[in-house]
């Protein structure tokens, strides 16, 4: 099975686009999207070829999309939108619970209840990491695919072997062995 994890689209059909691509490429299975997919919200500059209704279009029919609600989505979001928002999502890869959240309700400071080798994914900061906790826990966030703190872009792919952070752009990443 392989994941494709990404946040904080923020309405750039640009970096949809690319996330899309990028999954179909990767042969994933799920596409799963952390939230604030079509506003960029008051404190975040436009993002480059920001358009939300492209942006919907583009989502629209995307094979194995899960999505999460982010704080920047409302509700009139969903009357765009052919598939629907969760407030966070629970799946199994290779026997491991993956929690999915945007990051504005749980986060790597406030948890929900999970065991060693389980994976935590975040998205909200805009900052990439892979890591694991002293609890066993693995904590991941894709950062922000239009708007990251650091210049980064890039996805999560979960696979039975491995959570890899990929570059949108190609070039290395980094990855933690499951």
């Amino acid at each position: 099975m392989r994941v494709v994890i990404a946040s904080d689209i923020h309405g750039s059909s640009v970096y949809a686009q690319r996330v899309t691509e990028l999954a179909t490429k990767e042969q994933a299975d799920f596409l799963v999207l952390l939230g604030d997919i079509y506003n960029h919200g008051p404190r975040n500059p436009l993002p480059e070829g920001y358009e939300p209704l492209k942006v919907a279009e583009l989502l629209q029919g995307v094979k194995g999309l899960m999505v999460v609600r982010g704080n920047c989505d409302s509700e009139v979001d969903s009357m765009i939108s052919d598939f629907t928002f969760s407030d966070d999502l629970f799946f199994t890869v290779a026997g491991r619970r993956v929690f999915c959240t945007h990051g504005h309700r749980y986060s790597t400071e406030r948890l929900p209840q999970l065991s060693e080798g389980d994976i935590f994914v975040q998205g909200h900061t805009h900052l990439a990491y892979i890591e694991r906790a002293e609890s066993g826990v693995i904590l991941a966030n894709p950062g922000s695919v239009s708007l990251p703190k650091d210049g980064n872009r890039g996805v999560l792919i979960l696979s039975e072997q491995e959570i890899r952070w990929q570059p949108l752009n190609g070039g290395e990443g980094f990855a933690l062995p499951l």
